[in-house]
């Protein structure tokens, strides 16, 4: 950051770096300063002057006065300090040397305050709490925000914690107020998507209190400003209810529609658990879907072909030393059933990505059947109603399968033919050969 740039932010803020670490954040309704230039003031690198690097300070006398002294030895001393040293900012001329290393001073007093504060205590490396796992982070990153107070977590010299389950984040100060249970236990107690689109119930439902932390709030922003979250339809402040945006699963399924809303905090973190969960039983909650996406019945068809070449894979020993059906690990739903869909699996359906990626993973597993593989080729089909072409397989395009013995014709005999299927007349009368002969006996 310039130190233009430092100096204007000094002036909008009174460059208070613990204040709430958003421009507007919950407040205002943009997202937390994440990526903004605020943590910039720490880096090293800087082309104005190597005696001002931003060291944070550990070679420095924090409370050595810029151009005077500052005498502080506790925290009351420390606050006078920083006092002073902004109305000496405010004093030196712009742009002057003095009032460069002032600004530095100060960020610098500034963090002393703030570990006085907060000193450093031999906390847990894991704590549990309404479910939460919190592991101890040791990353001294300052991009993150607390998810209690809303605040930037200063990694450098706060203790702070991330929930291994729902990745709710906080500072260690802050976990005895923490009143939201984690998210995947809700995941793994409740898999299912709220499926009305933006069920709204009003704020007079509610009693017009936040409908997660009951702190009161209005549309008009006094005390706090309503926000609604567009999954649940339910009215949040601004500390449960960020802003942040995500894809709705009720409008991909009623409505094919993709384009983020926004969302409270708990509701994006469960969205985010359950994305890849196949949950989704489309044909049943929206079968007329199929009639206007084409991309979902090509998907349709190339799963309902992976099932039945699965069969030959799993009495393949080839096939078994290849790991061909790990190619869909991460889509294991794909070789278990051919109906239920995840709302990733929807999402890579619309941008294109599944087509493309299980279109040539059919393919892999049809070369491996149809050519490479001796073993998979002998458990072909020969066409019984006709009796000519080449070997067929279940998967083929121009074929069709008995419902009842699975074996397999060319899809024109099979339809051109009214007499019933040859192996299954086959079948009948083996079986009453067997009841006659048990009769005999």
């Amino acid at each position: 950051m310039e130190y233009d740039e430092r100096l204007a932010l000094f002036r909008q803020t009174r460059l208070n770096p613990f204040d709430r670490g958003e421009e507007d954040g919950p407040q205002g309704g943009k997202t937390p300063l994440q990526h903004e230039a605020r943590p910039e003031l720490f880096s090293g690198n800087r082309t104005h002057s190597s005696d001002r690097t931003m060291d944070l300070g550990l070679a420095e006398d924090h409370f050595s006065r810029p151009v005077g002294s500052f005498v502080a030895s506790d925290i009351e001393q420390l606050k006078q300090a920083i006092e002073e040293c902004k109305k000496l900012i405010l004093e030196l001329p712009e742009h002057s040397e003095r009032q460069k290393d002032t600004v530095v001073k100060l960020i610098h007093l500034r963090l002393k305050l703030q570990e006085l504060k907060d000193p450093e205590e031999d906390e847990p490396n894991l704590r549990i709490l309404l479910e939460h796992r919190f592991s101890k982070e040791k990353s001294k990153s300052v991009k993150q925000t607390c998810d209690k107070c809303s605040t930037i977590i200063w990694g450098l010299i706060q203790t702070w914690y991330t929930c291994t389950g729902c990745y709710y984040r906080c500072h260690s100060k802050c976990m005895n107020l923490i009143t939201k249970p984690c998210v995947r236990s809700k995941v793994s107690h409740q898999s299912e998507y709220e499926l009305s689109i933006c069920p709204e119930i009003g704020l007079d439902r509610q009693d017009y209190r936040c409908a997660e932390c009951r702190t009161p709030i209005s549309l008009r922003g006094v005390p706090s400003e309503a926000r609604q979250c567009d999954y649940t339809g339910q009215y949040y402040c601004s500390t449960c209810h960020w802003n942040d945006t995500a894809i709705i699963p009720a409008r991909v399924i009623h409505n094919w529609e993709f384009e983020p809303r926004k969302v409270c905090r708990s509701s994006l973190r469960y969205l985010a658990l359950m994305i890849s969960r196949p949950v989704l039983k489309l044909k049943e909650i929206n079968p007329l879907l199929f009639n206007f996406v084409e991309e979902l019945v090509e998907i349709r068809k190339l799963r309902q072909d992976i099932l039945q070449m699965k069969p030959y894979f799993i009495t393949c020993k080839e096939a078994m030393e290849a790991r061909l059906l790990l190619q869909l690990q991460d889509r294991q739903h794909f070789v278990e059933n051919d109906d239920m869909y995840s709302l990733q699996d929807l999402i890579d359906i619309s941008s294109g990505r599944l087509s493309c990626s299980l279109t040539e993973i059919h393919t892999t597993f049809a070369k491996h059947i149809k050519l490479d593989c001796e073993r998979c080729q002998a458990k072909g089909f020969v066409c019984e109603l006709c009796k000519e072409g080449d070997i067929l397989f279940p998967f083929d395009s121009h074929t069709s399968v008995c419902n009842d013995c699975s074996a397999v014709f060319h899809r024109d005999c099979y339809y051109d033919n009214s007499t019933t299927c040859p192996r299954c007349a086959r079948m009948t009368e083996r079986k009453q050969d067997e009841v006659s002969d048990v009769k005999d006996a």
